[in-house]
């Protein structure tokens, strides 16, 4: 016997009301329920980051969090922050560098490279590569993602300024 459960939740800026089984990840209702499909589903066990978002501005693992636990939230996806342009330049930098060659784990190293970004605006390569550890990636190797946020860092800064 399964129990539903009305939730209410901001994701993406945008309110959301919906009934859902009290059992439901929330990578799953983001997917299922909203058709959010930049987060992934990839072990289910909050290893591989591939399902990564920010609730109330930290980044989560959504395979690890049900959505009932989430009433009154805020959720952010890839979507969001691509939408918003806040990742527009290292989005750019892991083109340039072919740093999502299969995409597959590109959302959450993105919304992770930019949690660093934001506590660390001149983050060392082992920072970088210390900060990005729990999310995997089979294609590129890492040295393509951790040029292209190292590369972002630089650009940034020389923007701002010393």
């Amino acid at each position: 016997m399964s129990t539903a459960v009305d939730i209410s939740l901001t994701v993406n800026g945008e309110r959301v009301s919906r009934r859902v089984e009290a059992r439901r990840h929330l990578v799953d209702f983001l997917r299922l329920d909203l058709e959010l499909m930049g987060t992934r589903t990839g072990c289910e066990h909050g290893m591989c980051g591939a399902c990564t978002v920010r609730v109330n501005g930290n980044i989560v693992r959504g395979c690890l969090l049900l959505a009932v636990a989430l009433d009154g939230a805020d959720v952010e996806t890839i979507e969001g922050a691509s939408q918003s342009g806040e990742l527009r330049d290292l989005q750019d930098a892991f083109i340039a560098r072919n740093a999502c060659q299969c995409g597959y784990c590109t959302p959450g190293m993105l919304l992770t490279a930019a949690d660093l970004l934001s506590v660390n605006p001149r983050p060392t390569r082992a920072q970088i590569r210390e900060h990005l550890c729990g999310n995997y990636c089979r294609c590129t190797g890492y040295h393509a993602i951790i040029d292209a946020v190292e590369a972002t860092a630089a650009s940034r800064n020389a923007k701002s300024g010393p």
